[in-house]
C-alpha cells in the first residue's frame, strides 16, 4: 500500500512537471471565478455589471442620487421625504433626526468622519470607471456599448453634481485608481472644471441612452428622458448658483436646463396624473404602492416584501410636522397670497387655515375632518391634530400633520420593516417647474410658456392660472431681491414639490439661506387651543408681524435661535479624516 502511494505520488509529480512546461496549461482561465479577461463579452455582461451600480445606489446615505427610503432599519433616517428637515418646511424633534436639526439650525461642526449623505461613496465612482474602462472590450455594436456607458456616465455626472452642490470643489476621477495612484493625493478639482465634466457626462447620457428599455416602468433602468430631467435639475442648480453667488457662464447653464426640460415637454411620453378630481389628484398617486404605468412618474424605487422593504410610514412622525412658514405659502383660491386675498380666513383654529385655499394644502396637511378618510394612524378614532405630549396616536411638533404620502394600507397590520411604500425619484411635475423657472431666469418667460408648465399644475387642482401680466406682489417677499414673477415661480415649486427633497438645494442656489434663521413655528396657540389640545407640551412665541402666539418648536433646545453664516453654510465642511489622509485637500471657507 505504501509502495503504491509512492508510485502515485511520483506519477502526479511527473505529470505536474510536464504540464508545468506548457504555457497554455498555466494560463488557463480559472473555472470558479470571473475575471476582466473573460467577463466583458456579451450585452448581458454589460447589463449585469450596470445592475451592480443600481444596487450600490440603493444605499441612499453613501450614494444620494436615486434617493428613496434606503433599506430596512435605516429607512427611519435616510428617506427622500426627510430631506426637507434640512429646511424651513418641517420641524423634527426626534433624537434619531438630530443631524437634520443641526444643519437646519446652522449648529453643525466639522465632523471627524463623513456624515449623512456626505463626503463618501467614492467606491461608486471607482465601480463606474471600471465599467467605462472595459465596456468597449465587448464584441458588440457601438450603439449597444454606448447605451451602457451612457447609463454609467449618467450615474457619474449625477453623483459628482451632488458632491459639488454640497462641498464645492471635488476630486474629479475618470479612471479606476490603484492603491499607489498619485491621484489619491491630488487636490480638489475646481468647481467649474468639475461641472464641465459633469455636463459632458450628462450630455453623453442624453444622446446615447434609449428612450425606452422595454421594462414598462416597473421600475427598470434610467432612460433618456430620465437623463434629460437630471440634466435639467443639475443645470438649473448650477446656473442659478452662478447667477446669485457669482460665477461664469450662468446663462449657458440655465439655458441648458430650459432646453432639456423643453425636450421632455415636446417629445417625451409623460404627462401629469390628472383624472379630473382636483380634491384628490395631487396626492393620490403619492399614496399608492405600485406606480407602474403612471404617466407622471419617470423613475421610482419599488419596495416589495421579501425583496426590499422599509418602514417609513410607521416612523413618519419623526419628521415632526409641517411649519407655519410652509402652510402660509399656499395661495387662496383667487390666486392671491394670504397677505393680499380677501378670502383668507386666518388661523384662529386649524380648520380656518384650509378655507378658500389651494386644494394642494388639504392634500398635503391633514385637515381634522379627514382623519377617517385617510384612516390616519390605523383609523384610531382619536381627534387630530395631536401635539407633542398628548397621549396616544400620532403626534406632531407643529400641529400640522403631513398627509401627502400617507398610506394606511402600508401600515395597518404590518410587522416592523415589512412595508412597501415606494419613492418617486423623478416626475414630470418637476420638468414643468424647471422649465418655467429657467425661462424666467433667462428673462424669456411668456404666457405660452406658463400655459405649458405651471398652469398645468394649477389646472390639476382647479386653481386660477398664472397670468404673466398680473403677477401679485406679496409684501413678505419684496426683500428677496428678485422680481415678483420669480417669487411666484419659487412659491409654486415649494408647494408642488414639498417633501420631495428639493427645498434645501433650492434655498442654497437662490442664495436664500437667511430664511433658515427664522424660527420654526406651528399652529396658532390661544385659549381655545389650550383647551382643545390638553396635555400638549409646547413652548410658544409671539409673531412680531401679527402679534399672535404660535407653537415655537425649538424654543428651549439647542436648535433655538438658528443661524446661517453666508460665508460658510452654503457648503458643508470636509471631514477631518479626509484632510488627515490627504493634506492637499483644503477645508471649505469659514470652517
Amino acid at each position: 500500500m505504501k509502495c503504491n502511494s509512492i508510485k502515485f505520488g511520483w506519477l502526479f509529480f511527473t505529470l505536474f512537471l510536464i504540464n508545468g512546461c506548457n504555457d497554455d496549461f498555466l494560463e488557463r482561465t480559472p473555472l470558479d471565478e470571473i475575471s476582466s479577461d473573460t467577463f466583458w463579452n456579451t450585452e448581458n455582461d454589460l447589463s449585469v455589471y450596470n445592475n451592480s451600480l443600481y444596487n450600490m445606489a440603493r444605499n441612499d446615505d453613501n450614494v444620494p442620487v436615486l434617493m428613496a427610503h434606503d433599506d430596512g432599519f435605516d429607512s427611519h433616517r435616510y428617506s427622500l421625504w426627510y430631506q426637507d428637515e434640512f429646511t424651513d418646511n418641517i420641524a423634527p424633534r426626534h433624537s434619531r433626526h438630530t443631524r437634520y436639526q443641526q444643519v437646519r439650525a446652522g449648529k453643525h461642526n466639522v465632523p471627524s468622519n463623513p456624515q449623512w449623505f456626505g463626503y463618501k461613496g467614492w467606491n461608486f465612482i471607482r465601480s463606474i470607471n471600471v465599467g467605462l474602462e472595459n465596456y468597449n472590450n465587448a464584441n458588440l455594436p457601438q450603439e449597444t456599448i454606448d447605451k451602457y456607458a451612457a447609463e454609467a456616465r449618467l450615474f457619474r455626472g449625477w453623483f459628482y453634481a451632488d458632491k459639488v452642490q454640497k462641498f464645492g470643489d471635488v476630486p474629479w476621477l475618470d479612471k479606476p485608481l490603484n492603491i499607489d495612484a498619485e491621484e489619491l493625493y491630488a487636490t480638489r478639482t475646481p468647481r467649474e472644471e468639475a461641472m464641465a465634466h459633469v455636463l459632458d457626462d450628462l450630455n453623453f447620457a442624453t444622446e446615447k441612452l434609449p428612450d425606452d428599455w422595454g421594462d414598462g416602468n416597473a421600475p427598470g433602468r434610467l432612460n433618456r428622458w430620465c437623463a434629460l430631467l437630471v440634466k435639467s435639475r443639475v443645470c438649473l442648480f448650477e446656473g442659478t448658483w452662478r447667477k446669485y453667488h457669482g460665477g461664469a457662464d450662468a446663462e449657458i447653464w440655465i439655458r441648458e436646463a430650459a432646453d432639456a426640460a423643453k425636450e421632455i415637454i415636446d417629445n417625451g411620453p409623460y404627462s401629469l396624473y390628472n383624472t379630473g378630481d382636483p380634491e384628490n389628484d395631487y396626492n393620490a398617486y403619492h399614496r399608492v404602492l405600485d406606480l407602474t404605468g403612471n404617466p407622471e412618474v419617470l423613475y421610482w424605487r419599488k419596495y416589495q416584501l421579501g425583496i426590499f422593504t422599509n418602514h417609513v410610514q410607521s416612523y413618519f412622525q419623526y419628521t415632526g410636522g409641517a411649519t407655519k412658514s410652509l402652510v402660509e405659502d399656499y395661495l387662496c383660491t383667487d390666486g392671491l397670497p394670504i397677505t393680499l386675498s380677501p378670502l383668507y380666513q386666518g388661523d384662529e383654529q386649524i380648520e380656518d387655515v384650509f378655507e378658500n385655499r389651494d386644494p394642494r394644502l388639504r392634500q398635503t396637511i391633514l385637515h381634522p375632518e379627514d382623519a377617517p378618510k385617510y384612516q390616519y394612524h390605523r383609523d384610531d378614532g382619536r381627534d387630530y391634530p395631536r401635539i407633542t405630549g398628548m397621549p396616544g396616536g400620532r403626534i406632531s411638533t407643529t400641529g400640522y400633520h403631513i398627509i401627502k404620502q400617507y398610506n394606511a394600507a402600508d401600515q395597518i397590520g404590518k410587522a416592523f420593516n415589512t412595508a412597501e411604500s415606494p419613492a418617486i425619484i423623478l416626475r414630470y411635475g418637476e420638468v414643468l417647474l424647471n422649465y418655467a423657472e429657467a425661462k424666467a431666469e433667462l428673462g424669456e418667460l411668456g404666457q405660452g410658456d406658463l400655459d405649458i408648465s405651471i398652469n398645468l399644475l394649477r389646472d390639476r387642482v382647479a386653481m386660477p392660472p398664472m397670468d404673466i401680466g398680473n403677477i401679485p406682489v406679496d409684501p413678505r417677499y419684496t426683500g428677496d431681491g428678485v422680481p415678483p414673477l420669480i417669487v411666484e415661480i419659487r412659491r409654486e415649486r415649494r408647494i408642488e414639490l414639498f417633501l420631495e427633497a428639493h427645498r434645501y438645494n433650492d434655498l442654497k442656489r437662490w442664495k436664500q439661506g437667511k430664511k433658515l434663521e427664522q424660527p420654526d413655528l406651528g399652529i396658532r396657540w390661544n385659549d381655545a387651543a389650550m383647551a382643545r389640545y390638553e396635555g400638549a407640551e409646547i413652548n410658544t412665541t409671539v409673531d412680531p408681524e401679527s402679534g399672535n402666539t404660535y407653537i415655537d418648536v425649538y424654543q428651549g433646545t439647542d436648535w433655538a435661535n438658528p443661524v446661517f453664516d453666508e460665508g460658510k453654510h452654503y457648503l458643508w465642511p470636509i471631514p477631518l479624516s479626509v484632510i488627515a489622509q490627504n493634506p492637499d485637500i483644503k477645508q471649505n471657507p469659514g470652517w
